[in-house]
């Protein structure tokens, strides 16, 4: 499975192509430490991240450091306006678990932790879908914009462009702290080798290859 595959997989998953996906080719964790968030705050995504991606026979989403990751990707891919989503999604994972249970997310069960982020999945497939419905033009706008001059229509682009722009529909927090968990175990050296299939120097050619269910390929 290659970036390309990984990022599909994950619009499909959540509903929303990648966030951050602009600036996701020229990202590298390597050697990198410096983002504003907490230790605190690091501990409170790992714990995210693993009721995500628990460890079972396989490593978990802890396991492949995806806290961490996530900090890194929102402080170096996000844009403002998507980091300041990003922010208030982490405090209001604090405010929905104490709301719930009283508790700090961190101090949760494991089955409390489930319900919670199994809730706020629900919310953020339905913002999701609704902001579809918003961007899908009815037909009476399609046919005024099929009638327009070219002229006019080049103008209302501009327009609508930079409208776009300023206006720019921001995705629910739980949606990208669902790709990051998802992108950053997937191309850890964890996910990529002990979750999914992993060969060095891949291109053999087996004319007839055995299958038996097994894992997708990492490279």
């Amino acid at each position: 499975m290659n970036r390309r595959e990984l990022l599909k997989m994950i619009a499909l998953t959540t509903g929303t192509a990648m966030i951050g996906g602009k600036s996701l080719f020229a990202f590298s964790d390597a050697g990198q430490s410096d983002h504003p968030f907490s230790s605190r705050d690091v501990e409170r995504l790992d714990e995210l991240a693993e009721t995500i991606l628990p460890r079972t026979d396989t490593p978990g989403a802890k396991d492949a450091g995806v806290g961490e990751f996530m900090a890194l990707f929102v402080s170096d891919c996000y844009t403002p306006s998507e980091r300041e989503v990003f922010y208030f999604g982490l405090a209001q994972l604090e405010a929905r678990s104490r709301a719930a249970y009283e508790r700090d997310f961190i101090a949760l069960s494991g089955e409390q932790r489930l319900a919670l982020i199994t809730e706020l999945d629900r919310e953020a497939m339905a913002h999701a879908q609704q902001q579809a419905r918003r961007e899908q033009p009815t037909p009476a706008e399609a046919l005024t914009a099929e009638t327009q001059t070219a002229q006019n229509q080049t103008a209302e682009n501009q327009s609508s462009q930079e409208h776009a722009d300023s206006e720019e529909a921001l995705p629910h927090y739980f949606i990208m702290m669902k790709q990051l968990t998802l992108f950053g175990f997937f191309t850890s050296e964890v996910g990529a080798t002990e979750v999914l299939r992993y060969e060095a120097v891949p291109g053999r050619y087996e004319g007839c290859a055995p299958y038996n269910g097994e894992p997708a390929w990492a490279t």
